[in-house]
């Protein structure tokens, strides 16, 4: 008799990502707006990847090739050399540095590392721990490349040196934007395309410019859920929530509306989304229309910032609704943040402050603690 051959499932996770199909992909915001913001659709089939809305997707980028050119001219290499990196064999250094290394981001570790292949005494001084603000200003909208480019290695860089300086392309978090209830085997992303310049270079970010240009339908993206305990729909259905999401902060409260929906929750839902204006950027409006319209959705309050003369943001509109924040907290309402953290959510907590002491008569300390 012939033993059954013996199938493993696979398990995929932070070591070994999947290869996610990207099924659709679309650009939310309309012509002419200065915002370009995509929304992707990728398949999970046959990964045994779950997840709950809340959680973040990890999407293990590669860097495009014209970053990897400006690098390879910096160091005097072809990309042909051969290198090994820790985890795995030899591979072609143009590889190496498109899929396997972070070659744009500029920390005191690399320069360091550097200045001892440069031998520069001018990097020298700008790496000294003791002048920390000094490599901090230089290094403000400076990348690998810009490092190179300033203190050349006589002679240029030896292949394994410079594969030795970087460290491993790290995966980007993205909020997933999809309940599984209601897009079974998928997972969606809202993704905004970071474009700039700066000193006289154009920049973009690795993670949303490559899911923008290189990956299209049909391509796979290596991915891997990260889940998030503390950002999760109330357990008790009934319970009312406020969801503040300007921008692309917009992607997890599309799946928890989904997920309501899909649940048939009863507990009120308000959502207060903001952008750039109202024409271009109101990212997912038929859906939120739809949703108001079958009740998943209680309240839509929207901020278009640049709309009108004076700039409103999201929390101008829960100061200006403030009476009614209050009675919903009072009910027991869970408030959820996401997006930018270094300026709105600091807004937004200032203005949940000010709101909790005006309507609940406390001083600032009880508010806080409120």
């Amino acid at each position: 008799a012939v033993a059954p051959v013996s199938t493993l499932a696979i398990e995929y996770g932070k070591k070994n990502p999947f290869p996610a199909e990207v099924t659709d992909k679309v650009v939310l915001n309309g012509e002419g707006s200065q915002k370009e913001t995509w929304h992707l659709e990728l398949s999970l089939e046959g990964s045994g990847l779950s997840y709950e809305v809340g959680d973040s997707l990890a999407v293990k980028p590669r860097n495009s090739e014209d970053v990897v050119e400006a690098i390879l001219a910096a160091s005097g290499l072809t990309g042909s050399e051969e290198v090994t990196l820790k985890s795995g064999g030899p591979k072609p250094l143009r590889e190496a540095l498109t899929q396997d290394l972070d070659i744009t981001a500029l920390s005191r570790k690399v320069a360091t590392n550097y200045q001892a292949l440069s031998g520069s005494s001018e990097l020298a001084e700008l790496v000294d721990k003791a002048q920390a603000s000094r490599f901090k200003e230089y290094a403000d909208g400076r990348q690998i490349v810009d490092l190179l480019e300033d203190y050349p290695v006589e002679g240029g860089v030896k292949a394994a040196d410079l594969a030795g300086l970087l460290r491993p392309l790290p995966p980007r978090l993205y909020s997933i934007a999809s309940s599984l209830q209601e897009h079974p085997d998928e997972v969606h992303l809202t993704v905004a395309a970071v474009r700039y310049e700066t000193h006289g270079r154009q920049r973009k970010g690795v993670a949303s410019t490559a899911l923008a240009d290189l990956f299209e339908v049909g391509d796979t993206v290596p991915v891997f859920v990260q889940p998030n305990r503390r950002f999760r729909l109330p357990e008790d259905d009934a319970t009312p929530i406020i969801m503040v999401g300007p921008g692309t902060g917009v992607a997890p409260f599309r799946a928890f509306v989904e997920e309501r929906a899909a649940r048939g929750a009863s507990g009120e839902s308000w959502l207060i989304f903001g952008d750039q204006h109202y024409t271009y950027d109101f990212l997912y409006q038929l859906e939120w229309q739809d949703h108001l319209k079958e009740g998943a959705l209680s309240r839509l309050d929207v901020a278009f910032s640049r709309d009108q003369p004076e700039k409103v943001y999201v929390q101008h509109k829960l100061l200006e609704k403030a009476a009614e924040v209050f009675s919903w907290l009072e009910k027991g309402a869970h408030f959820y943040v996401c997006g930018d953290a270094e300026r709105m959510a600091g807004d937004v907590h200032e203005a949940l402050g000010a709101i909790v002491q005006d309507f609940g008569h406390m001083d600032a300390e009880k508010a806080e603690a409120y």
